[in-house]
């Protein structure tokens, strides 16, 4: 997985989000979904075919969408742009594969 450049990225963005000091639904909620990001990249890297691949990607991808919508709501401007920048290659790598 060390040359795995988007879930390099996820990972680094799931230990930056675990930082926040959030509390009921809203952590829940959040720890799921930035956790389910790295876990679906590392299931869809495992997977034979193209598109089990690209399924478990855009799963991460939607993950990553609902962790923007938190952040926004939280208005955490630097989690923000780490995201951005993750899901630039979340959407790379579900249309390249």
């Amino acid at each position: 997985m060390k040359n795995f450049r988007t879930y390099e990225l996820a990972r680094a963005f799931y230990k930056s989000t675990q930082k926040l000091n959030l509390t009921g639904p809203i952590k829940n909620q959040f720890e799921r979904a930035t956790l389910s990001i790295v876990l679906n990249l590392a299931e869809g890297s495992a997977k034979p075919t193209r598109k089990d691949r690209r399924k478990f990607y855009r799963i991460a991808l939607g993950s990553l969408r609902e962790s923007q919508c938190i952040l926004s709501l939280l208005e955490n401007k630097n989690l923000e742009d780490e995201a951005n920048i993750l899901g630039a290659h979340l959407f790379k790598l579900c249309q390249n594969t």
